[in-house]
């Protein structure tokens, strides 16, 4: 069987910092590249890290032996400072790194979108998730798989005051989140990440969204 290389793109976030564990723990893959603004400082044999400017993202080249790109690219708009400054990070950026996937020929390309994504959304963070969403599709990729999950739970760097409270609440009352509700109960950040791990090995082709009920399910496979 040949092994696969990959392509980490977003290596610092909740999810991506899990899905990097994944990766290097998989049989499946024989190199993970990541571009990063600051060394993880990992040392792995799998493991290839390349420091780039995300200002000139579209720059950078895609080596043609990548077969699966994950984008784990993501902010707020308290981080970001301002709605443009955010739009370039969950928008622009993973519409470079899409295009630049086709053009490669990159088999799978999944990505972390967010719960009640649509272009028609009154929020500005969900309609601009709609909109990376609807985006993405039109560029007809091999394999395009998005996941939606519910409020990421993990340690982060920096503190969610919304995280903690769903945290306590979940294990306070998991009572709540039952039938139609599952897919807003919150997933640890590492359920999410193996799960993207899962639908881009399976090797499907198409449009796909999976909302964050579905990514749980896929951890029990």
């Amino acid at each position: 069987m040949k092994r696969k290389t990959a392509l980490v793109v977003g290596a610092t976030s909740l999810v991506g910092k899990e899905l990097l564990k994944v990766l290097i723990a998989s049989d499946e893959y024989e190199k993970i590249t990541v571009w990063v603004r600051r060394s993880l400082g990992i040392d792995h044999w799998k493991l290839e890290e390349k420091q780039i400017d995300f200002e000139i993202l579209n720059t950078y080249e895609i080596d043609t032996t990548v077969d699966h790109i994950y984008c784990c690219l993501g902010t707020t708009i308290k981080k970001a400072g301002t709605k443009e400054a955010f739009k370039v990070v969950d928008l622009k950026y993973p519409l470079i790194m899409a295009r630049k996937a086709k053009k490669t020929g990159v088999l799978q390309f999944i990505i972390i979108s967010a719960m009640g994504a649509a272009v028609d959304s009154i929020s500005f963070y969900s309609r601009t998730k709609g909109e990376m969403e609807e985006s993405l599709q039109e560029l007809n990729l091999p394999g395009l798989h998005i996941v939606r999950p519910s409020l990421l739970l993990g340690k982060r760097e920096e503190f969610r005051l919304g995280e903690q409270l769903a945290a306590m609440m979940t294990s306070i009352v998991p009572f709540v989140f039952i039938w139609g509700l599952k897919k807003y109960k919150p997933i640890p950040a590492k359920i999410v990440a193996y799960a993207m791990y899962r639908v881009a090995n399976q090797g499907i082709t198409g449009n796909h969204i999976y909302e964050s009920d579905r990514l749980v399910a896929l951890n029990k496979v």
